[in-house]
């Protein structure tokens, strides 16, 4: 009998730690061991997890992010930037090949670079968005891009509930950036992230941005590509964010199998050779 990894939860009282709880409760190969929490959020996690129904997370509580991997194969990561350079940095010195899986976006490049560096003495999968299909919706807005040309304009919607607090989101800028590399070029050389007032005629080769919020929308995004003539659009709808839980564990099994590195999901769901 295979045994079990053990994983741990950081941010485990929000709506994505919640929903990571569920996931690995019912799951056949992975083993729940730690719930993460801010410290001195004791009260207010246990009854968010009574709430949710999974009162027994309370039992798991770790108001100390170094102790994670105290009795944890791996920790699955939804937070703040500088949080997630630490778990990289945790599971750098915790060795044995532990995991971060982490789907925080926002991450500046010193934050991204450190993390990298970790990768050296750690099996880290970092992406802006753990859903398979949207991975999957990369590789084909790359591929379009790269057929398209220059006289298709490229623009990038996305939506999300009223309560996130970076736009565009960090999937809306991953998918811009799969369309920059299907024209070959860098997206911070073409990117247009807001349009207001006079602003003149559209940029040629530009990749343009709109974010919108609003209720309770968990995530959408959608790649306009625009010609003369016709249009071409590309669309993803999460209606649950249990697709963004089950696509963080199949990071995980994913990267156990793996050596130490730095990885992303596009890694996870390509094709093995």
């Amino acid at each position: 009998m295979t045994t079990p990894l053990k994983v741990a939860i950081s941010g485990a009282a929000g709506r994505m730690g919640i929903a990571l709880i569920k996931a690995l409760s019912a799951h056949p190969t992975l083993e729940l061991t730690a719930c993460g929490i801010r410290p001195g959020s004791e009260t207010l996690a246990m009854s968010q997890f009574e709430h949710a129904g999974v009162a027994f997370a309370s039992e798991m509580m770790v108001d100390d992010p170094a102790k994670l991997y105290a009795n944890a194969d791996a920790v699955i990561d939804f937070s703040a930037p500088e949080h997630a350079a630490q778990l990289a940095q945790y599971a750098a010195d915790a060795g044995g090949g532990r995991i971060l899986v982490s789907g925080t976006t926002g991450l500046n490049t010193a934050q991204k670079e450190a993390i990298i560096r970790c990768g050296e003495r750690a099996k880290l999968v970092l992406s802006a968005n753990m859903s398979i299909g949207v991975n999957l919706m990369m590789a084909l807005v790359e591929h379009a891009s790269s057929k398209l040309g220059n006289e298709f304009d490229i623009e990038v919607l996305e939506m999300h509930h009223r309560h996130k607090v970076d736009a565009p989101s960090g999937t809306a800028y991953a998918l811009g950036a799969a369309a920059a590399r299907g024209r070959g070029v860098i997206l911070g050389d073409v990117w247009s992230k807001a349009r207001e007032g006079h602003t003149g005629p559209r940029v040629p080769g530009s990749i343009g941005f709109a974010a919108l919020r609003g209720g309770d929308v968990i995530g959408e995004h959608t790649v306009i590509f625009a010609g003369l003539g016709e249009r071409l659009e590309l669309t993803h709808k999460a209606t649950s964010r249990d697709i963004f839980a089950k696509g963080a564990l199949v990071a995980v099994e994913w990267a156990a199998k793996k050596p130490n590195g730095f990885y992303s999901m596009r890694d996870v769901v390509k094709p093995e050779a």
